[in-house]
């Protein structure tokens, strides 16, 4: 994850930018009135809306007070739409709003149009000696543009408005989580490191049989592995002329001392090596769904696990999420298990990086869904779904294994949950058409 995706997703990262834009364009614009002064071409006063000294600063301040008051309410309302949306649907899509666009574009919009007006209202005072009663200057090109940033602030807070209604909605909040998950299935499955086996022209080895016997490399920090640079690592392995055995994948909790990666051949892990490997391993104190499948996934299925508390009891938000779900990990279930072994250019094993098996992905959706949904049999129903959904596809054989166990403890769920004869006899055969389509995989 580089830096750049790191502040694109920081809330102040574009309102920052914008401000900064205010600024360049204030000074370019006064810095233009002061060149042309009256030397104005004959239309220009006709376009220009020219109010004086007076009243310039009147309108400069109105529009600098105004934008600065509109921010601070937008930013109130967005807090309580955080409060709201952490309490409802997880503390965990708090980082969504932090990101989203739309809610960085209005607050930069109402700030860098302040920070405008201020400048430009600064640059309104007497030529010469401020005690002479004589000619003032008055930037009219940088005032009627700051009129032209009012009206935008106006068209910008009605879209507020609506965009903020429109993101609490569950609709759009598992749409976007969805869209998330879609992107991170694309983006590591296949992973993009080196060259897989099938790839390479020149003859290779095959993993030492002391794969777990090389030198260890520690995390070296306590938190998540947020991400791991693959460019990175590869770099390292070669220029060290080593084999790198990642032990851990993202989304992944370690301490100080948890082995990371293993060195080969053994002793060949010195202090340069080790270091250049922890630098492609990111650990932060929390995740981040740009590598990390489980994460997104989680997402979601802390949205309908909330959505069957007893506070809540909304099963159709549930069955909402479970949906969602099941999109994303049908094309998951459906793409190509990248190689673990990744060689370089010259057919070298460098990096041996296992992904993240399919049953950890999938189990704990079906767990999760089994151990809060058994009294209510829309979601159960919907869980067996889901399971319908991701069996069809080409997933490997342990995964359709798993889901056939999965949909047995289900069964024994719904039935101990005492439910009428008549909803146990359905989900029964609801059950029974989900294990034939398992068979015929």
């Amino acid at each position: 994850m580089s830096v750049l995706q790191r502040l694109r997703e920081r809330f102040w990262f574009l309102p920052a930018v914008m401000c900064v834009g205010a600024f360049v364009l204030a000074e370019s614009l006064i810095a233009l009135d002061r060149l042309l002064a009256d030397r104005w071409p004959g239309w220009g006063g006709s376009v220009l809306y020219r109010v004086g000294e007076s009243g310039s600063r009147d309108l400069l301040g109105a529009i600098g007070t105004s934008a600065l008051a509109v921010a601070g309410t937008t930013f109130s309302i967005t807090m309580a739409v955080l409060a709201l949306t952490s309490s409802s649907y997880g503390p965990r899509l708090v980082r969504n709003f932090m990101a989203d666009r739309g809610n960085q574009a209005v607050l930069g919009v109402f700030v860098s149009t302040f920070l405008y007006a201020l400048l430009v209202l600064r640059s309104v005072r007497a030529l010469g000696d401020p005690s002479d009663a004589g000619d003032v200057f008055v930037p009219h090109l940088a005032v009627n543009v700051a009129v032209v940033l009012a009206v935008l602030n106006v068209a910008m807070l009605v879209y507020f408005i609506h965009h903020i209604s429109d993101s609490i909605q569950i609709s759009t909040l598992a749409g976007g989580v969805r869209a998330e998950l879609r992107r991170v299935v694309d983006r590591m499955f296949p992973a993009e490191l080196g060259h897989d086996e099938s790839e390479t022209n020149s003859p290779v080895s095959g993993l030492p049989e002391d794969l777990d016997d090389g030198e260890p490399v520690t995390a070296g920090g306590s938190g998540y592995v947020r991400s791991i640079r693959d460019e990175t690592l590869m770099a390292a392995a070669r220029e060290h002329d080593v084999l790198v055995a990642l032990l851990v994948h993202p989304g992944r909790y370690v301490l100080d001392d948890t082995i990371v990666a293993r060195v080969h051949p053994a002793r060949s892990g010195t202090d340069e090596v080790m270091a250049a490997i922890r630098r492609a391993i990111q650990i932060a104190g929390y995740r981040s769904p740009h590598q990390d499948v489980q994460f997104a996934v989680q997402q979601l299925t802390e949205m309908a696990v909330r959505a069957m508390s007893s506070g809540v009891n909304d099963p159709y938000t549930a069955i909402n999420a479970i949906d969602d779900l099941s999109a994303g990990l049908a094309v998951l279930a459906s793409r190509p298990r990248p190689s673990a072994s990744r060689f370089d250019d010259d057919g070298v094993l460098r990096v041996h990086a296992p992904a993240v098996e399919l049953v950890e992905v999938v189990g704990p959706v079906i767990d999760a869904m089994r151990w809060n949904a058994g009294e209510s049999p829309p979601v159960m129903l919907a869980t067996l779904n889901l399971v319908e959904r991701v069996g069809r596809q080409e997933c490997p054989t342990e995964l359709t294994d798993h889901l056939k166990v999965q949909v047995g403890l289900l069964r024994d769920t719904f039935a101990a949950a005492g439910h009428a004869e008549h909803d146990v006899v359905r989900f029964e055969a609801r059950a029974d058409e989900v294990l034939e389509t398992l068979a015929h995989r």
